[in-house]
């Protein structure tokens, strides 16, 4: 059986762990080496220059130096490249995943090899990561941007556009967004999708015409808090572009990390199903609050509607955002009352925890695409849903 044609949860668990029994161990080995021997001057030079120019390691190379490459890093890159390509209309050798050390570094990563392409252009669909707009409006890694709305995509494409940029959901709002659509209109032009939220667990954006799925590694894929991470899952000959510019800059993951991210995966997705349907309950309860105008979450009624969920997403993720009646004062006196739930920013733990984006992830965007003062933005963790429910009542009440 293939892993194509395994369902997630099996190659989730099984996925990075290949040659382990050859080796005689169970648990992935941590390789952390910062340089290898080297055979010989030739093999050391000839793997520097393979391997930096953006080749994939292949046996009989040196690693030469962890800036490079990395076994474990290995590991975890092909693991997440098999749950993104899992549909059985993938060729999984024609997909690759770079790893780096933060989701910011992925994403600048994809934003450099644009430039480097003589592509500067970027066409950004807002609402995206506070980072990720921050990064592209400041134009610091040499590029340009121009925001529009996800039916004016294909008009703001020009000769120099070498991307196209979406999330869905959309961070805070979690607004859906068609990505064939969006990759349409594109044309040629590359599409990058911020996949955090959803995980490969509900959307694998390749197969709806991304050229780049990018996550945040910190988040869903660790888990719980103590991990951080960038992975971006792309075609081979992109791959090969980023892996020059992640050896230049020195932005690949530590192998550590890279462990830990390996040992959240096997539980994505029964972490997603958990936190999903926590999600949920707590989006109804919201909408019965008169304290809460507003109740942003994909899964509710009328939230769809173009029909995203069942067609391009599994589900609706566990990510809640609620736009308080009494404005920016209610949104503070909430957060300062709760007793379980976390005031904290980040997202994807196991536990829950709540922000308000325009002061926060989203306080460097410019006021044109900055999220409203009386918007928090919830991860919901794996807590009973009653006692989250009974948190942000006494919250609400208090």
């Amino acid at each position: 059986m293939t892993e194509q044609s395994q369902h997630f949860n099996t190659v989730a668990t099984h996925a990075g762990h290949e040659g382990l029994t050859e080796q005689g161990v169970h648990a992935i080995p941590i390789d952390l080496s910062t340089t290898a021997p080297l055979p010989d001057i030739e093999t050391g030079g000839n793997s520097y220059e393979k391997i930096a120019g953006g080749d994939a390691f292949a046996p009989g190379d040196s690693t030469v130096y962890r800036r490079l490459w990395n076994p474990t890093t290995a590991r975890l890159e092909s693991a997440v490249a098999a749950l993104e390509s899992i549909d059985p209309w993938f060729e999984s050798d024609s997909v690759e995943a770079v790893a780096f050390a933060t989701g910011m570094a992925a994403i600048s990563a994809v934003f450099l090899s644009r430039v480097h392409l003589g592509r500067p252009h970027v066409v950004g669909v807002r609402p995206l990561y506070g980072g990720t707009d921050h990064i592209l409006n400041a134009g610091v890694l040499g590029n340009e941007v121009s925001y529009v709305g996800v039916d004016e995509v294909a008009g703001a494409i020009t000769d120099r556009t070498g991307l196209v940029v979406i999330e869905s959901p959309g961070n805070p709002t979690l607004e859906l967004i068609d990505i064939q659509a969006v990759a349409d209109q594109a044309g040629g032009v590359p599409v990058m999708v911020d996949n955090t939220f959803a995980t490969p667990y509900l959307q694998r954006p390749l197969a709806h015409g991304a050229t780049f799925s990018v996550h945040s590694a910190t988040k869903y894929f660790g888990g719980h808090g103590d991990v951080m991470g960038g992975i971006v899952v792309t075609t081979s000959e992109e791959a090969n572009r980023l892996r020059p510019i992640r050896a230049i800059t020195g932005g690949i993951i530590d192998p550590f990390s890279a462990y830990l991210l390996l040992r959240g995966l096997p539980t994505l997705g029964i972490r997603m199903d958990a936190q999903q349907k926590n999600a949920q309950a707590l989006a109804e309860w919201f909408t019965t609050r008169s304290e809460i105008s507003h109740v942003m979450y994909p899964g509710l009624p009328g939230a769809d509607p173009h029909g995203i969920l069942g067609r391009q997403a599994s589900g609706p993720g566990a990510m809640v955002s609620i736009e308080m009646a009494g404005g920016y004062q209610a949104a503070k006196r909430l957060c300062e009352r709760l007793k379980l739930v976390i005031h904290a920013v980040s997202l994807g733990s196991v536990d829950t925890l709540i922000q308000h984006p325009a002061a926060l992830t989203h306080r460097p965007v410019e006021q044109s695409g900055k999220p409203g003062d009386a918007i928090l933005r919830i991860s919901v963790g794996l807590e009973d849903p009653a006692d989250l429910i009974a948190d942000f009542e006494q919250a609400l009440t208090g």
